[in-house]
């Protein structure tokens, strides 16, 4: 089970991630956002994108399934992170955009397809969603950890029942060092209005 690797290793977790430079990432979403925009970071690991999003003045929301990662994400932000799964997650409001980096993939291919759905109605019409998956097809288990991967036909088979649709989608190198040679798909979709 992911949530338990995370529990186990979240200080390392932290340590391999927190310094990150996910610039080249923002640059495909930021752009797109109203100033003042409310986001969810949905799986905010470190809590590093939420601090970003914050420093750039959106309204910020974030969940972890991971209580060790919520413990980390609330130090680094001063966020009230919520310690819950994708599917108990609540919006007070309609939000203007979810951010899910490296986060849906630990959600089990058969499950995936509700948990878009649960959190595209959290979203305004016409809000965004970005997300990424490592690139591929399949379920995978290393290390303790689960992962779906997707290429771009998967992703497309994913969201054909979802009120949602691609605004663009494109592939990166992991920027942790040593890791390059993994490949991710990003993308950023769009609620259907």
């Amino acid at each position: 089970m992911s949530i338990r690797y995370y529990e186990q290793h979240a200080a390392d977790f932290v340590a391999g991630t927190l310094t990150v430079d996910m610039t080249s990432l923002y640059d495909h979403f930021v752009p797109l956002l109203a100033p003042g925009a409310r986001l969810l970071d949905a799986g905010c690991g470190s809590g590093r994108d939420c601090a970003h999003f914050l420093q750039l003045g959106f309204a910020v929301e974030a969940l972890d399934a991971s209580a060790a990662m919520v413990q980390h994400a609330q130090a680094l932000t001063g966020l009230p992170v919520r310690c819950c799964r994708f599917t108990d997650y609540q919006a007070t409001e309609p939000l203007d955009a979810i951010w899910a980096c490296a986060s849906l993939l630990h959600v089990p291919t058969d499950e995936l397809t509700g948990v878009m759905a649960h959190l595209a109605t959290q979203l305004k019409d016409g809000g965004l969603f970005y997300c990424s998956f490592k690139y591929g097809s399949g379920e995978v288990s290393r290390e303790g950890r689960t992962f779906t991967n997707l290429d771009e036909t998967g992703l497309q088979a994913l969201l054909a029942p979802l009120p949602l649709h691609i605004l663009e989608t494109w592939q990166t190198g992991d920027v942790r060092p040593g890791r390059e040679h993994e490949r991710w798909l990003n993308a950023v979709l769009k609620k259907d209005s």
